[in-house]
């Protein structure tokens, strides 16, 4: 594979590799919210929504840790794509920290993006009007709900917008900002407009 991976290429491989919907509805939020940061930063949009698309990738088929991202990262390296999407793959999952540390724009947005595009997602799924009127402060009230989608880590929430040095309400604003551009892919369009 030439270095420069599209983001289509990407794509197949994510469906290649994820059949349920809900991961492919994560893995296009976190791809949305990935290329509102790299416009932000001026960074490279093509490559930052691969990376988004990519991140989970390999899950259904290893789920548990250290496997889920090494076992991606050893089939991405297979195919020969770049070692800047392998490793900022590699560097979203705790497990792999020391050797691929959060030292670059792509690899904090990649953990900035990935638990909090999550815990969108869910928020979103039990209003009636999804993603329309979601409020920085009603998901800051969410996450002070611990049963509510309990899986979610909410220091890892505060410490996505810290990494990115936002406060946590803009960062919360900027993810439903790149959601809402997406809606109708993530499912996330209120019924009575279906």
């Amino acid at each position: 594979m030439d270095s420069a991976m599209t983001r289509q290429q990407a794509w197949e491989i994510l469906c290649r590799f994820t059949e349920g919907e809900s991961l492919r509805r994560h893995a296009l939020a976190v791809e949305a919210a990935m290329a509102f940061y790299a416009r932000r930063f001026g960074e490279d949009e093509e490559l930052w929504r691969v990376v988004g698309l990519l991140h989970d990738f390999d899950y259904e088929q290893h789920p548990s840790p250290p496997d889920h991202t090494r076992e991606g990262a050893r089939i991405l390296r297979e195919m020969g794509v770049e070692e800047t999407i392998v490793g900022a793959v590699l560097s979203h999952a705790e497990w792999n920290v020391e050797e691929y540390p959060r030292d670059t724009g792509l690899r904090r947005a990649l953990f900035a993006v990935d638990e909090m595009c999550g815990f969108l997602m869910a928020c979103a799924w039990v209003r009636p009007t999804r993603l329309e009127g979601l409020e920085p402060k009603s998901v800051r009230k969410k996450m002070k709900t611990p049963a509510f989608a309990a899986a979610v880590s909410r220091s890892d929430l505060h410490a996505g917008a810290e990494i990115l040095d936002l406060s946590l309400d803009e960062h919360i604003a900027n993810c439903l900002e790149a959601l809402r551009a997406v809606a109708p892919d993530l499912g996330l369009v209120p019924p009575d407009q279906e």
